[in-house]
């Protein structure tokens, strides 16, 4: 796709500004990184606080006494007893329990859900709410009317709260209705980093001032995607279409703690949800394979894509997301392999370029997730 036919998030004309290198992503002509890198971008992140676009993501509204109970019917999460502003981790799945999408859930009260979906799968989530919603609430795109930014790391609470002090006291998953800079904004405690800091929902047209006001704070600065890549994957958080898609079922992918408990198959609402049955056998039974945290033992970077073999150099899994950690100091990875090798310290390899390259089967997060929990 040229860039000509790219979509510019309300922020493109910042990003040019601020010397960001844009690429194709989603769609969309986003910026992967600054003049400061990716390494500092990622370890500033870490250490302060970092302004991210992630306007690209698609937000969604519903609204309606049904919402709640409408959208419970789509994924295998406790939406009826979401509380009024706190926002939940979902998936929807399909009738074979893959995975269609991931996403954010969040309580506005008075019958309105707000939901964040990812960019590459904004459009076809819209229609699946649309055709599985119709006639139980109001199902709103918000893609062209509003932007997202994320503001990640230690610093961001302080950051945001000289803008609005109410910030300070939110926990991790709040969600709230506030005012910034005199705009109504919805700011929730959450982000895709492993650090603390807040997802930001902004009128577009209002996004280049408060991103600016942001950027003005010494804390801050601009991150691109691709250290809110290797950000994520420190933290072990999965990204769509690659650790997770339409292949993998939640139990597959390690998401088992995404399933509610009133949802499980000894819940009090059990199942209801598209591929339950599958994915209640596979609870039951185990699977042939399923996604687990990896690291080369040696200081050679391992791919998407790279074949896991074992020590016969018999195929048993594939990465799935791999790179370098500038926290570890070091290369990591995720990806699926056979169940009789999923145990933690259980010793694989990876095919490099026709080499062997030994990773140990280890816990996620790679880097601990900072969360502020109160």
């Amino acid at each position: 796709m040229s860039t000509e036919q790219l979509q510019q998030t309300p922020l493109h004309g910042l990003h040019l500004e601020l010397g960001a290198r844009m690429v194709p992503f989603a769609g969309f002509a986003m910026p992967v990184q600054y003049p400061l890198g990716v390494l500092k971008e990622h370890l500033h992140s870490r250490e302060q606080a970092g302004l991210f676009d992630v306007s690209h993501m698609g937000q969604i509204r519903l609204r309606g006494a049904g919402a709640a109970k409408a959208l419970e019917a789509l994924v295998p999460v406790d939406i009826i007893d979401l509380p009024v502003g706190m926002q939940r981790y979902a998936l929807f799945t399909n009738d074979e329990g893959g995975i269609l999408d991931d996403l954010m859930v969040a309580n506005l009260g008075n019958d309105e859900l707000f939901l964040v979906v990812n960019a590459g799968c904004k459009d076809q989530d819209l229609t699946h709410l649309k055709q599985h919603l119709e006639g139980q609430c109001d199902v709103e795109s918000l893609f062209d009317s509003r932007a997202l930014l994320a503001l990640q790391g230690p610093a961001a609470a302080r950051v945001l709260a000289r803008l609005a002090p109410e910030v300070g006291s939110m926990t991790f998953m709040q969600f709230a209705k506030l005012r910034l800079l005199g705009v109504d904004c919805y700011v929730s405690r959450s982000g895709y980093t492993g650090e603390d800091g807040y997802e930001i929902s902004v009128p577009a047209e209002a996004a280049q001032m408060l991103a600016r006001s942001l950027l003005a704070e010494p804390e801050v600065e601009a991150i691109g995607l691709g250290a809110r890549d290797s950000l994520r994957l420190e933290a072990g958080l999965c990204l769509y279409g690659h650790d997770m898609d339409l292949r993998t079922t939640p139990i597959e992918a390690s998401l088992t703690w995404a399933i509610s408990k009133a949802r499980r198959a000894d819940g009090v609402r059990a199942g209801g949800f598209p591929g339950a049955e599958r994915i209640f056998a596979q609870q039951r039974e185990g699977v042939a394979s399923k996604r687990v945290g990896l690291l080369p033992k040696e200081r050679v970077p391992v791919r998407e894509g790279t074949l896991i073999v074992d020590a016969q150099e018999q195929e048993i899994g594939r990465v799935t997301s791999g790179g370098f950690g500038p926290s570890l100091a070091g290369p990591l990875a995720m990806g699926y392999v056979q169940s009789g090798y999923a145990a933690l310290d259980t010793e694989v390899f990876a095919l490099v370029r026709g080499k062997r390259v030994p990773m140990v089967v280890t816990r996620t997060p790679f880097v601990a997730q900072r969360y502020y929990r109160g």
